[in-house]
Parts: C-alpha cells; structure tokens; sequence
C-alpha cells in the first residue's frame, strides 16, 4: 500500500497525527530502572514528552508500557492519552510494542509519530519541526526521520495510509521497513543533535549531565522487580 496523502501544498493544510510513546523498556543497560521516570530538571522525561507533544499540537497520544508499568502509569494517568499495557511475554519487542500502540490509536489520522521515551532532550519546537519536514516531503514518500552526521535519529513519522495491521510481511512499524522502501523514505538532514540524544547506559546519563550542566535524578533500581538475580 503506498502513500495517498500529503501535507503542505496537498489534500490537507493540516496534518491529523498520532503519537505512540514507547515505555515497555526493561533499562537493562542502566541497571534495570523505569529510563522514562528519570527527572530532568524535577519532571520525569515521560511526562515532559506528553507536555511537549501537546505543544506541538498532537492530536491523539497512546503510551504503552510493560516492565515497570504499575510504577509509570500513576505519573502520566491524569494525562487525557490512552495506555496500552502489553502483556509480559510482549515486553521485550519493540515491534510489537509500536503495533500495539498503533491500534490503539482511534482518531481519524494522517500520520503517526512514534517517540521512544528516553530521550530527555527533545522538546515542543523538535517535534513541530519534524513534522513540518515530513508535510513538506516529495509525492511518494511514506516515512520520515531525522539523520544527524549520517547518524540515524528519532522520533520517526509515517503516513498512517500505510498502516495495515493485519499484514505483518509489509510492516512499517518495523527496522526494517526502512531498508526495504529506500525510495519511500526521508532522511531529514538535521544539525539539531537532540534528536540523537537517548538514556540507553550510564556514559549517555554522564554526557546529558555534562550538556545541561545539571544532575538527573535517578529513578529507584528495579532489578529485584525484573525477576532479575
């Protein structure tokens, strides 16, 4: 299925787009901790992606959570998004985690931005510009992303009119779609490293520190929680 709708100068001046934040990580190379309720500057990452999602004028936002879920849900429930809770055996893939938050997105939609919730840089004016490049991409491209220094970034950006969640051989919720459509596909060349900036291991925490001259507050280690010994 190719791509039948496009912004700017197209059908629409305006883009109908749906967010899918991921938060069923284990954070195992940090030692096994909720990555999304580290504090930057006092508020949990989670809570400042749904602010600034709103910012960017989001229209429907789905968080879908697995290790740690009993621990995340109480910051983000007041938010008016949808949770999707994955069961156990899902936790670990990330595919399934953006299809099942890709269902459950309800609204009549454009497009879908799939934001993974450790990176703690990103705010309202990044998202806005992504989606303001994909809007402007040429006719037959399905997906953006930005790429910093040839350096893949995230959050990534479908048309929503390739969405078939019933045919999992031509997934775009998956790596590698990406490989396999080159000439669908924007690699939005960017200088804005925030875009490239995650929590996967302590040195990425010691560098954000570093950049912000300020302490992340660590959330409580959940190891023992895990099931890990």
């Amino acid at each position: 299925m190719g791509c039948i709708l496009k912004g700017g100068g197209g059908l629409y001046n305006r883009l109908a787009i749906g967010s899918v934040v991921l938060a069923a990580g284990q954070g195992s190379r940090l030692g096994y901790l909720p990555k999304s309720l580290i504090e930057v500057g006092g508020i949990p990452m989670i809570r400042r992606q749904l602010i600034a999602l709103s910012g960017a004028g989001i229209d429907e936002v789905v968080v879908v959570l697995g290790h740690y879920g009993d621990q995340i849900r109480p910051v983000i429930e007041e938010f008016p998004i949808t949770i999707v809770d994955l069961p156990e055996k899902s936790w670990s893939s990330q595919r399934i985690s953006v299809r099942e938050g890709v269902a459950a997105l309800h609204g009549k939609l454009d497009a879908v931005l799939v934001v993974p919730s450790d990176m703690p840089l990103l705010g309202g004016q990044d998202y806005i510009d992504l989606i303001s490049a994909f809007k402007g991409r040429e006719d037959g491209i399905c997906m953006a992303r930005p790429v910093v220094s040839e350096q893949p970034g995230n959050p990534v950006v479908f048309d929503h009119s390739i969405v078939d969640l019933g045919n999992k051989s031509n997934d775009p919720m998956c790596r590698s779609w990406w490989k396999q459509h080159p000439t669908e596909c924007l690699a939005w060349r960017t200088d804005n490293s925030r875009y490239v900036v995650d929590l996967d291991t302590p040195e990425d925490v010691a560098e954000v520190e570093k950049r912000l001259g300020q302490s992340l507050r660590m959330p409580c280690n959940s190891e023992a929680r895990s099931g890990v010994a």
